[in-house]
């Protein structure tokens, strides 16, 4: 009966020991908070004005924060991150522009709170022909070749004298620069550079990027643009003519798309212009895209001008590049004799396919 007696008291000592040190580590625990107000940001890398999606590199940084959370997860593109910090650094791989939805949530153990945001991201395209002008030098004699001499002012009536020479056509802290110099040159009041890709790159269809920056001063005629191949053989305009990018000093930040072709050509020609801020201060984007219907021409991806392309139309063959300024002439107008130097600088030339 003692023994018993003495078991029972041992039993109930230990409930109460194991109970008391149960209700510490168990059931008065603290309670696990819920997460709230999740908020989700987000920076485009390289957005500006003109670039509102994004420099191209599709790097977008994301900050999440919540109340009470202590971790945070992020499903993109069938991809989870994880951080502690609620920071996410995440590189889109979506050629073009293209719209994602973002994912996040915000964690307390096993308690969490989820969002989510839409954002806009531009991922540069993988080219089939570039040049980024990070060689200093002469321009790249793979890529370009020059046209030279005054040929009758190029049917414009055009002042200068193309050259070869660095003077004229070079790159350096990675631009090339095309430079129109006011000096006595074999007749000439100015020489400046024609570079083309004739003979050594060609394309039919795709899109064309080409970031600059272009020459002020009455007279310059600034160009970036297109001849088809077959030039030599059945003549202009019958081979065609795509001008992405026209400027012309006496009408400021004017640029002009234009498309020659039989039967509009010349001042006859199919095209438009739209204004731009800047044009002769800052880098502005100037792009083509081609196809079998149309051919669709942007500034700082503006669209301004759309051509309806036909199977009757020179534009279905291969055409090759021209990078140019020019002075004076039919188009560039009245020359300002002030106008000692002006220069065109091309960051890249990038052709997608």
């Amino acid at each position: 009966m003692k023994n018993y007696k003495f078991l029972l008291i041992i039993s109930i000592f230990s409930f109460l020991f194991f109970s008391c040190g149960g209700s510490s580590s168990g059931s008065s625990d603290p309670v696990v908070t819920t997460p709230t107000n999740l908020v989700i940001n987000k920076v485009v890398v390289g957005s500006s004005a003109t670039m509102p999606n994004g420099d191209g590199t599709g790097v977008v940084n994301f900050t999440a924060s919540a109340n009470n959370a202590k971790e945070y997860k992020m499903s993109v593109d069938g991809e989870v991150l994880t951080s502690t910090t609620g920071n996410f650094t995440y590189t889109f791989k979506q050629s073009g522009t293209n719209e994602h939805t973002v994912y996040v949530s915000a964690y307390n153990g096993d308690k969490f709170v989820s969002g989510s945001t839409k954002v806009t991201v531009y991922v540069i395209p993988k080219a089939v022909f570039f040049d980024e002008f990070n060689v200093d030098g002469a321009p790249d004699s793979s890529k370009w070749g020059y046209d030279l001499g005054n040929n009758n002012g190029w049917g414009n009536n055009e002042a200068q004298y193309y050259t070869n020479r660095t003077q004229n056509a070079v790159v350096s802290n990675g631009t090339l620069k095309i430079n129109l110099i006011k000096e006595a040159y074999q007749g000439y009041n100015y020489t400046s550079a024609r570079l083309l890709s004739k003979g050594k790159y060609s394309m039919k269809y795709g899109k064309v990027e080409i970031r600059a920056k272009i020459p002020s001063g009455g007279g310059t005629w600034p160009a970036l643009w297109m001849l088809g191949d077959n030039i030599d053989s059945v003549g202009w305009p019958a081979c065609g003519e795509i001008d992405i990018m026209e400027h012309v000093g006496n009408q400021l930040n004017r640029i002009f798309g234009t498309l020659h072709y039989p039967g509009r050509s010349g001042g006859n020609a199919d095209g438009a212009s739209v204004m731009i801020p800047n044009a002769t201060t800052e880098f502005h984007i100037y792009s083509m895209e081609w196809n079998a219907s149309t051919i669709k021409i942007y500034v700082d991806n503006q669209l301004f001008f759309t051509y309806n392309n036909n199977p009757n139309s020179p534009f279905n063959q291969n055409f090759f590049f021209i990078m140019n300024v020019a002075m004076g002439g039919n188009f560039g107008g009245t020359i300002d004799p002030n106008v000692t130097n002006a220069t065109m600088e091309v960051d890249y030339i990038r052709v997608y396919q």
